[in-house]
């Protein structure tokens, strides 16, 4: 793909070089054997950096203050998490194909449907998600402004949350090997501040918690429900895993990708959510950083909000840096720098908007309950696909979107996989369901969320079934 000169050449790695310090070369341009490099191993502190996370402790008190007790809440916790097992399963493709998730797509919903999935999961959900995380960390940063004494206007809620952005914009222009070297330090930076405040909750936290008012029948279940839909929608919203993996050896075991992967993201994942409910046993959650702090010396507050701030870059980095990699996989000509500073403003825009309109609990629940009925059928098609296609793909004609091209299918569309996707989404609204909306199944039987495993299922049960109608496997982007 051509790409335009930038200011960022500069600055940028020489070609066939991925360097940390040094602005990432490569876009979604396939990486040869010769510049692959790294273990498995370094994609633990990938996935661990973002995952121990203040969102985590939100999420876990959302759990205890929708009425579960606090057993409940940490199995829920717990399943909700194995599904980063899905993540890490996905990113086995990386590393054969050479190339990012948003180019490997196209094997599965042809050249142009590709363009429109990957606009909507690679561009809208992801700003929405930097948005979601971005407004975390700029009602801590806006914590710790209003302890300074500074006064509360929208001005000062726009520059926090402009620097935050710019912060991790910064990170995901570096790209990939910053990325990897960062994020071993601050695993460890993060795992310290969280660890103590951790333990700072546990010296409040009752273990024998039950709710006043337990909870009984359908109203049960649907709590149950709705917090193992909000815990499965962060694995679930994360179909870019293959962009971090694509530099290592093509050889790399499956296993060991899909493992380092999912391990990095579930063991904080759930410690952490686990530790937010235990601090709602005795805490008002209801402000999650008003009573976190409440408990904390006055010297950690600092050391808290610019935790939650870095896990805020680390966990935004990600995102921003795949969203570029989708805007050129859709054939936007831009540069990979310029297409993730796009992809920052649409975020930073959001944010503003979220921060001066929304609750950002109620923003938080509302969004995670509901963005599943798309990411959770996309991740399962693409899972489908790696076990249909035994992981073969080949990265070269992935880049061939001519008509005459290996993935160009019928008028550009693989009909088998666009079909399943929206099978799959359309049953998961049907039966979704959150606090302010919920689907006509959903509705029926009393606000039951069914969105995760209906999607997930129902899409991978009708790609693999139409895959096979349409004729559209065993498939033509097979590897030599």
């Amino acid at each position: 793909m051509e790409r335009s000169p930038t200011a960022a050449a500069a600055l940028a790695a020489p070609p066939g070089q991925d360097r940390a310090g040094a602005v990432e070369s490569r876009g979604i341009d396939c990486v040869p054997d010769s510049e692959r490099h790294g273990t498995a191993r370094e994609l633990f502190a990938v996935w661990a950096a973002p995952n121990v996370s203040y969102l985590s402790f939100v999420v876990g008190a959302t759990l205890v203050l929708m009425g579960l007790p606090l057993s409940e809440a940490l199995a829920v916790t717990v399943a909700g998490n194995l599904f980063w097992l899905l993540t890490g399963f996905i990113a086995v493709s990386g590393p054969v194909a050479g190339t990012s998730g948003s180019v490997v797509s196209r094997a599965m919903y042809g050249v142009v449907g590709n363009k429109a999935v990957v606009a909507l999961t690679g561009w809208l959900i992801s700003s929405l998600y930097l948005a979601l995380n971005w407004s975390a960390a700029s009602v801590a940063g806006l914590g710790l402004t209003t302890r300074l004494g500074l006064p509360e206007t929208p001005a000062l809620d726009a520059a926090v949350a402009c620097l935050i952005a710019g912060a991790t914009v910064l990170v995901a222009i570096f790209g990939h090997a910053t990325i990897v070297r960062l994020y071993t330090a601050l695993t460890a930076l993060l795992t310290l501040v969280f660890v103590a405040l951790s333990a700072m909750v546990l010296g409040h936290a009752d273990w024998s918690y039950a709710p006043a008012q337990p909870l009984t029948g359908l109203g049960h279940l649907v709590v149950l429900a709705s917090g193992f839909t909000i815990v499965a929608s962060a694995p679930l919203s994360y179909a870019n895993s293959p962009d971090l993996s694509r530099y290592l050896p093509r050889d790399t075991g499956g296993r060991a990708i899909t493992l380092w992967t999912a391990f990095g993201a579930f063991l904080p994942s759930v410690a952490f959510t686990a530790i937010g409910s235990l601090a709602a046993t005795t805490l008002d959650m209801n402000d999650p950083q008003a009573a976190l702090e409440s408990i904390m010396p006055s010297w950690f507050v600092p050391l808290f909000v610019a935790a939650v701030v870095v896990n805020t870059v680390a966990n935004n980095g990600l995102t921003a840096y795949s969203a570029g990699l989708s805007m050129q996989s859709i054939g936007v000509r831009l540069h990979r720098v310029i297409a993730v500073l796009v992809v920052g403003a649409i975020g930073t825009a959001m944010t503003l908007f979220a921060l001066l309109v929304f609750d950002f609990l109620t923003a938080v629940n509302t969004m995670m309950e509901l963005v599943v009925v798309v990411t959770g059928p996309c991740m399962a098609v693409y899972a489908t696909d790696i076990v249909l296609r035994r992981n073969r793909y080949d990265g070269e004609q992935l880049h061939d979107q001519s008509r005459t091209g290996p993935n160009w299918y019928r008028g550009g569309v693989n009909w088998a996989d666009i079909l399943a996707t929206l099978g799959g989404a359309t049953a998961a609204t049907l039966c979704a369901g959150s606090t302010t909306w919920a689907g006509p199944v959903a509705a029926a039987m009393g606000g039951l969320n069914l969105a995760v495993p209906v999607g997930v299922l129902g899409a991978a049960a009708l790609y693999w079934g139409l895959s096979r109608a349409f004729g559209t496997l065993p498939p033509s982007t097979a590897q030599h």
